[in-house]
């Protein structure tokens, strides 16, 4: 009753396609806004869960579907395997019992090499992917300053043509500290510059996404130069304070030395006749100070020295004997 209704009335229909490998978990989402009350997952035309007013249904075995129902209508399928590809359909239903929204998605699941085909060319305008993409390898090398990213995601598949291998090529992404992002279509994606912090890479496909990310900080790798450049110039500043405390304080002594002599100078009494200064006169007394420097007797001048050496004693002659007069 309510299918011949919903033919109707059906007013939204979206078709999705989502790609995912083997043994990987598979999130089919709902795309219409708002809340969900009721939804119903079918496969085919097989019903697989249901979820209404939050309680879950499962009209298939919940071990062999190894799928689940969350609460916003998203149907988880977990471990999924190539049998589990195919259309898959949600019906939406308001609490009323009116349609909301029907979606249909298109699920791959991938485990070996195939090709395109034609009906699906306009369908699926991407290509096919054979496997999940490889663990990419972020490598970071400073610089003197400067930061070089290499990001590699690289794995070998058999080209059968060929009979050789070759490189696969996947979407590398690399978001910057910064948040700035940069892709390339390729298996290796190099960036040089200055920016440091957080880096991430990603390598995606159809089929999956991997991502490795890494803290580089180059800030205090610095170059030699320029380190002996900081230093030289902080022994050199550190002199020239040195020499200008020691000027000033060399300028203010002599200052002060001017400003004695010049308060000296001005405390001297002035002669208004010659307009000259008188130096100070010594007192008439003497002071006691003077009068035991005057009570203490002056050394002996090189003059007095003289004087006081012992001159040598004149020869004496023999004196002639006093002969006795003769009377006459």
């Amino acid at each position: 009753m309510r299918g011949d209704s919903v033919t109707s009335t059906r007013k939204r229909s979206s078709t999705s396609w989502i790609y995912k490998a083997v043994n990987e978990t598979a999130l089919l989402s709902i795309t219409a806004p708002g809340g969900i009350y009721e939804a119903t997952w079918r496969r085919g035309g097989q019903r697989l869960v249901q979820i209404k007013d939050n309680k879950p249904k499962y009209f298939v075995n919940k071990e062999q579907c190894r799928c689940a129902i969350l609460w916003n209508g998203t149907l988880q399928i977990q471990r999924v395997e190539k049998a589990d590809s195919g259309n898959y359909s949600v019906m939406v239903y308001q609490k009323d019992g009116t349609l909301k929204a029907e979606e249909n998605v298109i699920f791959f699941v991938q485990a070996e090499p195939f090709k395109r085909r034609n009906s699906l060319r306009h369908a699926c305008p991407f290509p096919f992917f054979s496997e999940p993409v490889p663990q990419p390898i972020l490598l970071a090398e400073c610089r003197n300053k400067s930061v070089s990213v290499k990001c590699e995601a690289k794995q070998k598949v058999k080209n059968e043509a060929k009979e050789k291998a070759k490189d696969e090529a996947f979407i590398i992404e690399l978001t910057q500290p910064n948040g700035k992002k940069i892709q390339k279509n390729a298996t290796l994606l190099e960036w040089h510059g200055w920016n440091s912090g957080t880096f991430r890479c990603a390598a995606k496909n159809q089929v999956s996404e991997k991502m490795a990310e890494k803290v580089i900080n180059c800030s205090g790798k610095m170059d030699f130069y320029l380190i002996l450049g900081i230093a030289g110039g902080a022994v050199f500043f550190v002199i020239f304070v040195i020499c200008l405390i020691y000027c000033i304080r060399r300028k203010k002594r002599k200052r002060n030395e001017v400003y004695e002599e010049e308060q000296v100078m001005q405390t001297l009494p002035v002669d208004h006749e010659n307009g000259m200064q008188k130096l100070p006169q010594t007192p008439c007394r003497p002071t006691p100070k003077q009068l035991r420097v005057q009570q203490r007797p002056l050394p002996p001048q090189p003059q007095e020295l003289q004087q006081l050496r012992p001159q040598p004693r004149p020869r004496t002659q023999p004196r002639t004997p006093n002969l006795p007069r003769q009377r006459p």
